[in-house]
């Protein structure tokens, strides 16, 4: 006997072929699950790049922050020997001189007091412990620039390898060392 049926639409007689069309939905919605699933995961892959990816910009944005913090204390004391005091201070860990208030601080004391502060925020928005160097070069003749170079090292923890990646933001500027420029 065959599977034709007929129906009824608008007063006419038409026939309708019913197969075996048995569990097809339930395929095409099993693949639309698939594809869909599939564009998730990736979704899902792009988010902790971006995270990845979000938090190295932070980093780098902590560590010029606070270099231009420590330019701008050079620049407010900016004799010959306090910046001599920044560039040896500079790879150590600074002193706190507790300049504050009516202390007073001689220029090269208030710079390892800065140097002191600065590694202390420093190491506090930076991953690990960061290393820094600062490197002095006096003005020459007639000039009153002098140029100062702060590294800033950093490592950072890497998912695809299990270890660090090091990290590294160097600028240079240049500080007028007399009045007037």
């Amino acid at each position: 006997m065959s599977s034709i049926k007929t129906s009824r639409i608008m007063n006419k007689q038409q026939p309708v072929q019913i197969r075996n069309n048995r569990g097809f939905s339930l395929l095409e919605a099993l693949l639309g699950f698939l594809i869909l699933s599939i564009g998730m995961l990736g979704i899902a892959s792009l988010q902790a790049i971006s995270l990845k990816v979000g938090k190295t910009s932070v980093y780098g944005t902590v560590a010029m922050m606070k270099v231009e913090e420590l330019f701008e204390s050079m620049r407010v004391n900016p004799t010959a020997t306090a910046l001599n005091s920044y560039a040896a201070a500079g790879a150590g860990s600074g002193t706190n001189n507790s300049c504050v208030g009516a202390t007073i601080c001689s220029g090269a004391e208030l710079a390892q007091e800065d140097i002191y502060w600065w590694k202390k925020n420093l190491t506090a928005g930076l991953p690990g412990s960061a290393t820094t160097a600062v490197t002095y070069t006096a003005a020459v003749a007639p000039s009153k620039m002098a140029t100062v170079k702060i590294d800033v090292n950093w490592d950072e923890r890497n998912k695809d390898t299990g270890g660090s990646i090091s990290k590294t933001y160097t600028t240079t500027a240049r500080i007028c060392t007399e009045v007037p420029c």
